[in-house]
């Protein structure tokens, strides 16, 4: 049987979207590995509603909701290739499956690709974070890093300043230019240079960031802002046309959520780029209603 739509991720984005197909009667399979990309937090902040709650209930809570619609499909298991196109596309899974649709939504999300330091990935979602709204108030203020990975940690620095007293450890990235230093003057940001060599434990539960000899800087939480990659093969398998953002690489989309291959949408992390799960949830359902009215008209 042709599906209306598979949706491959089963995150914020591809539920959201999910969401609006479901409660239009549309008969959908969801294909999803069960990691979504906040996996590595605790807990989820920002999120109307759900201010505190671990990222992993919410969406346990979303596919309980979802599997009450009698249309709705879960198939737990990688989506290794798209194949076809518009109104005959077939999605070929780990498991062994194929699944043929009508229309084709990504959802996959990012992968976080983080500067080789020792000491970092392990302190990932903990201590080292990436996102001031998500986490920043919970760090509660006093001294924190952020780690420079391109020229917009300068930008990201100045932001930062609003949830503790920042040090921008520049790590070798080529230093701000004057109209950055005089915005990091005024918000009190202390510039550290030389590259970082070790992030490791220091008294009373702080960060002790290492630039080479002499004593660490001590910091309750390190920033950065890592380089996201989609966590897909298709788009490359595709030749998707893609857009450069500050964060990386993402799906060029039209207005609707729709890619550059006709019957293809994309939604949250991956179309928007830098996003939280409000965003994420919400371009899902904008992204999932489109899809739902290109079924109906062949124009769209």
């Amino acid at each position: 049987m042709t599906e209306d739509a598979i949706i491959i991720g089963g995150g914020f984005a591809g539920l959201s979207a999910a969401m609006q197909l479901a409660r239009a009667r549309r008969r959908i399979t969801i294909v999803d590995t069960g990691e979504p990309r906040n996996r590595f937090a605790a807990h989820s902040h920002g999120f109307l509603a759900q201010d505190g709650r671990p990222g992993g209930e919410i969406l346990a809570d979303a596919r309980r909701q979802l599997a009450a619609y009698e249309t709705v499909t879960f198939r737990d298991a990688p989506a290794e290739r798209l194949e076809g196109a518009r109104d005959a596309f077939s999605v070929v899974t780990g498991d062994g499956g194929r699944i043929a649709a009508r229309r084709v939504l990504l959802a996959t999300g990012f992968e976080d690709r983080l500067p080789a330091i020792p000491g970092l990935a392990e302190r990932w979602g903990k201590t080292v974070l990436h996102c001031p709204y998500c986490h920043g108030y919970e760090v509660g203020g006093g001294p924190v890093g952020v780690l420079a990975r391109t020229a917009e940690a300068a930008r990201f620095a100045a932001v930062v300043a609003d949830w503790g007293n920042v040090t921008l450890f520049t790590n070798q990235v080529p230093e701000p230019d004057e109209e950055a230093l005089a915005v990091l003057a005024k918000r009190n940001v202390k510039l550290r240079p030389g590259r970082v060599t070790a992030i490791s434990d220091g008294p009373g539960g702080m960060l002790a960031v290492e630039t080479g000899p002499g004593i660490p800087t001590l910091v309750k939480a390190l920033f950065v802002m890592p380089e996201a990659r989609v966590r897909s093969t298709i788009p490359g398998d595709r030749g998707l046309r893609l857009k450069e953002t500050p964060v990386g690489s993402i799906l060029d989309t039209d207005d609707t959520g729709q890619t550059s291959l006709p019957g293809l949408y994309a939604a949250g992390d991956i179309a928007l780029g830098a996003a939280n799960i409000s965003l994420s949830s919400a371009n899902g359902v904008k992204t999932g209603v489109f899809l739902h009215h290109s079924l109906i008209w062949p124009a769209h």
